[in-house]
């Protein structure tokens, strides 16, 4: 469609987006089965289906049908059935496992175990599923059978454990995370280890079957150590655990060598220090030799996430080429998730899929000679993509979001320019729809969350609505981000508000040049990290003429032990608890600098935020309000602290009005 008949994004918008998860390859590489959603206007619902398209490029279908959800699907190693959880039965229990047959028929449940169901992997032979599984707590399955308790609800929660609660969960149960095996035959499930204390997560079997490899924290007290995770080796039979000598530091995803002599795993080394790179490591399942790194000597991290509000990446575990001689992970660089494989042997590395985009995530199939894709851009959050590894020729076997064609996003640029300590950052601008270069615009900074993430090359629709109202959106990398080396990482490691201030003045001051840009109109925002930033902004600036914090951090004092990560947060300021360095937790809270502020700001909270509980909100409100600041105080109730990337579409829609709105009343 021509750019002049073209629309402009709006947040109801959200409404048509489909997003799509868990892409996997059959094992004959004919065929993708995949997860996507949809949300019902009318009832608010998010629901999902399965679908199933040819590597060929042919049209895709839908596989599975109603208003459920259905999700993690998974091919049988003959790719006869597929494995997959549903809540189709009663939404409001625990999703169960289903089979259901390739070549058609109804998809029958598997098993019915009384707790929530996280992962789950078949076993070579087909036989078995392994599944790792929170059982629910004797007082819950209590309240589910008897009426009159349902309706109740809840009389207290009785804790012993420090990690209780978990942003996007809530509050834990008392059960612990175990493995179970459920037999594909029967459906008979049995659980295979059991502990008060320790959890066993991401399974993994060995290519004999005979083994489950999973990541366990073993320590006396995994929460008051919670980067001591093992590599466990449990006796699929027996439920025999083995530890595997390993460094220190947290680990995930292991994945077993074609032969069985190696497990291949992700781990950053060390405890407390989160900025370090993840690197991909390599242990001898019978410990003959010491573990080593395959990526030792490069300044890689090895994840997959890149922020963006339409769909999520998943981090895949590391993925074995068919004679054991290469690996293939995701890596994030420079705004973008590659994907990348390197050799065990040599340690050569080489880009399979390179930067300008984000690898969702991606499966080979069993002879390896096609690679299944789901890749999202700027322009387009998702589509899947099949190659042939051998000829390197590409097919898009989806078309989702097509109405995006009718839509004038605006025109984005890349920018590498220089902090104020001579530094390179990179930056994007995003300029409004049917842009004048002969007038200025009003701007809005947009700051992101983490602060150990990326901005980059994947969609935004929240940039995409902000630019659609006449305003330059413009977003950067500062120091302490992913996706520039370790260094940059741990550029504020110690205490936020230093360097990472100083490279987004620096970053302002580079868009104050620009003669589009009027420099009396500029605007900030940003969420949890990023509302922290913008807290912190308006108490030592008021360059700013208009700012929206979202679900911010305040007060690093109040927020030690209320967050669902409660103490783990001092690790950022030298891992010492307020009460042994009030000063220090003091200093580098924005709430300490609220007496200085000017800037009219809108605050934004949602308040199931376990993350960053809404108390933090709170303060800046009450504060403004006492200073005689314009403030004005969003609540979201029953939403978590993702509320912008998977709240209810109607809040979400609501929470853009007010932050557009906010800004066109000081810049407009």
């Amino acid at each position: 469609m021509p750019a002049g008949q073209q629309r402009t994004i709006t947040a109801e918008d959200l409404y048509e987006f489909r997003t799509i998860s868990n892409v996997r390859i059959s094992p004959d590489g004919e065929h993708v089965i995949y997860a996507e959603q949809r949300v019902d206007r009318k009832t608010e619902k998010k629901f999902t289906n399965l679908w199933v398209a040819s590597t060929d490029g042919s049209e895709a279908r839908q596989f599975t049908f109603g208003d459920q959800v259905d999700k993690l699907p998974r091919w049988s190693p003959d790719g006869a059935q597929i494995a997959f959880l549903s809540n189709r039965e009663n939404p409001e229990k625990p999703a169960r496992l289903y089979l259901i047959p390739f070549s058609g028929g109804e998809a029958r449940p598997l098993t019915e175990i009384q707790g929530n169901l996280n992962d789950f992997t078949w076993s070579p032979d087909g036989k078995q599923i392994a599944c790792s599984v929170i059982k629910l707590d004797a007082e819950e399955i209590e309240r589910q059978q008897d009426e009159q308790k349902k309706k109740l609800g809840v009389v207290a929660r009785h804790y012993t454990r420090l990690f209780y609660k978990y942003d996007g969960v809530g509050y834990l149960p008392r059960e612990r995370t175990h493995l179970w095996l459920v037999d594909v035959a029967s459906g008979e499930a049995r659980q295979l280890t059991d502990h008060p204390v320790f959890d066993e997560i991401s399974p993994a079997w060995s290519p004999d079957g005979k083994t489950i490899a999973c990541v366990s924290n073993r320590s006396d007290d995994p929460d008051q150590h919670p980067d001591r995770e093992e590599i466990c080796l449990v006796n699929a039979n027996t439920g025999e655990l083995n530890v595997l000598e390993l460094p220190i530091g947290p680990k995930s995803l292991p994945s077993f060598s074609p032969d069985g002599k190696w497990v291949a795993f992700f781990m950053k080394p060390g405890e407390g220090d989160w900025y370090k790179n993840t690197h991909l490591w390599l242990a001898a399942v019978d410990g003959s030799v010491p573990a080593r790194d395959l990526l030792e000597g490069l300044d890689l991290h090895v994840e997959a996430a890149t922020i963006n509000d339409i769909g999520a990446a998943e981090q895949m575990p590391p993925t074995w080429s068919v004679d054991g001689e290469r690996i293939y992970f995701q890596v994030v660089l420079h705004g973008s998730t590659l994907l990348m494989a390197v050799e065990v042997s040599s340690g050569d590395l080489t880009t399979i899929l390179p930067e300008g985009g984000v690898v969702v995530d991606f499966s080979l199939d069993r002879k390896q000679e096609t690679l299944a894709y789901t890749y999202g851009r700027m322009d387009d959050p998702c589509q899947i993509f099949a190659r042939d590894l051998h000829t390197g020729q590409t097919n898009q076997l989806t078309s989702l979001n097509s109405f995006l064609k009718e839509i004038d996003l605006g025109e984005i640029e890349e920018v590498w320019f220089n902090g104020l300590e001579g530094n390179s950052l990179q930056g994007w601008i995003l300029k409004p729809p049917n842009f004048d270069p002969g007038r200025q615009y009003p701007s809005i900074m947009e700051i992101h969350g983490g602060p150990l993430t990326q901005y980059g090359n994947f969609f935004m629709h929240e940039f995409y609505y902000l630019a659609a109202g006449g305003y330059v959106v413009y977003f950067s990398n500062p120091r302490g981000g992913r996706g520039y080396g370790e260094e940059h990482a741990g550029a504020i490691w110690g205490g936020w508000g230093g360097a990472d201030y100083a490279d987004l003045m620096a970053w302002a001051d580079y868009l104050a040049t620009k003669p589009y840009i009027d420099p009396q109109r500029m605007g900030v925002t940003g969420g949890s990290y990023g509302g922290y930033m913008t807290v912190w902004i308006i108490g030592h600036t008021d360059r700013f003429k208009a700012a929206v914090t979202q679900r911010c951090v305040s007060n690093f004092i109040s927020m030690w032990g209320s967050s669902d990560r409660n103490w783990v947060f001092q690790q950022i300021m030298g891992d010492e608890a307020p009460f042994q360095n009030l000063e220090k937790f003091w200093k580098h809270s924005p709430i300490a600098y609220i007496g200085s502020a000017k800037t009219p700001t809108l605050v934004i909270h949602s308040e199931n935020d376990m993350r960053c509980p809404i108390e933090q909100g709170e303060q800046v409100f009450v504060a403004l309000k006492r200073l005689g600041v314009d403030t004005e105080f969003v609540r979201f109730p029953e939403e978590f602290h993702g509320l912008s990337r998977g709240g209810r579409t109607d809040r979400r829609i609501v929470r853009l009005s007010h932050i557009r709105g906010w800004f066109d009343r000081y810049l407009q």
